[in-house]
């Protein structure tokens, strides 16, 4: 059974405005990932800037 882990350092995607948290292949580039996923890191062309 999966088990919750307290404590992950947690960001916001710019595309869907959603928080997503650290997973451990994010490891050693945590500082530069900006994306939820692939699917928001193809579309970042469609985020509108303010």
């Amino acid at each position: 059974m999966a088990h919750k882990k307290p404590n992950l350092p947690e960001k916001m995607c710019p595309v869907c405005n959603r928080p997503f948290a650290w997973r451990k292949k994010w490891e050693k580039v945590w500082d530069e990932v900006k994306y939820c996923s692939e699917k928001c890191k193809r579309n970042k062309s469609k985020v509108t800037s303010s």
